[in-house]
């Protein structure tokens, strides 16, 4: 596994030179690509490095090992190119890592989860469906939430099965999906939820097909732009913000995979055009696969 990076100061790099260092993005994906939209409208000063371990998505069916070696690895090889912080831009990986990555990483973390908070002070009925992973859903960390803010209101979790592998092969609404999305969404809405978090960052892509099926009966809860002003404080309180360049820079996208998706699902629902280059990250657990890919 890589060598931990110094933070940008820790050689007594002089504060601006630090401030203009990228931000690492990660995601298990391409799901991330949505917080980096959300990232980009705040903070359009910023460079953004994006990595989308496609090769071993979706993590919502791995085991909590796994994806803790992953965004482990994935986080040093960031911050080995200089990153000043890294946002863990996967719920699954945030739910069943962070709090250990956190403490091996030397660059501030910022994290995602579900908006169970915001959805049990938004809903009306006092029912709410919460759409995530597997992985997502079982962890302590999203228990956690539940128990903290539920209280009165009745959350209605469902693993949506096949909804990433649907976004990674760029389908926003064909058929097929609108089908797994009825079978989600109907019940929700027979139990009388008024409300939905979308619990993983691939499925804001899903949000026309979402609306299709159920019109205004249910209020979307993304926690995208909550996640970008929370890393906003962060930079602001590590002394990392960015001076406004010239031009806002493009971000520079890397994935485990070919990236031939990712370029097509940036450039079609981010209106970005750029080169996705293909990365290997190794790490404890796929280190016999990657040797055999060499």
């Amino acid at each position: 596994m890589p060598a931990q990076s110094p933070s940008p100061t820790a050689f007594g790099l002089a504060a601006d030179a630090a401030s203009q260092a990228p931000i690492g993005i990660f995601d298990s994906g391409l799901g991330g690509l949505s917080v980096l939209r959300a990232v980009r409208a705040q903070l359009p000063e910023e460079a953004l490095l994006y990595v989308a371990d496609s090769l071993y998505a979706p993590y919502g069916e791995r085991d909590d090992d796994f994806i803790t070696d992953r965004t482990l690895a994935i986080g040093e090889w960031l911050a080995a190119r200089g990153a000043k912080a890294l946002v863990v831009a996967c719920n699954t990986a945030t739910a069943q890592s962070i709090a250990y990555v956190r403490e091996k990483l030397p660059i501030p973390l910022v994290g995602v989860e579900p908006g169970v908070k915001p959805a049990a002070l938004q809903s009306k009925s006092r029912v709410a469906g919460v759409l995530a992973t597997q992985a997502t859903l079982r962890s302590a960390r999203f228990q956690g939430l539940l128990e903290r803010y539920a209280a009165d209101c009745r959350f209605l979790c469902q693993p949506g099965h096949g909804l990433v592998q649907a976004v990674e092969r760029c389908d926003v609404g064909s058929a097929e999906l609108r089908t797994l999305l009825h079978g989600y969404l109907e019940p929700m809405l027979d139990a009388g939820a008024d409300t939905l978090v979308l619990g993983c960052t691939h499925y804001p892509f899903l949000d026309a097909a979402i609306r299709d099926i159920v019109g205004q009966r249910l209020a979307l809860i993304d926690t995208s732009v909550a996640i970008a002003r929370q890393l906003e404080r962060v930079l602001e309180q590590h002394g990392l913000r960015a001076a406004a360049p010239a031009a806002a820079p493009l971000p520079r996208f890397y994935s485990t995979d070919d990236g031939r998706h990712q370029q097509q699902l940036a450039a079609t629902l981010l209106q970005i055009d750029a080169a996705v280059e293909q990365v290997l990250i190794p790490s404890r657990r796929t280190a016999a696969a990657d040797s055999r890919a060499a």
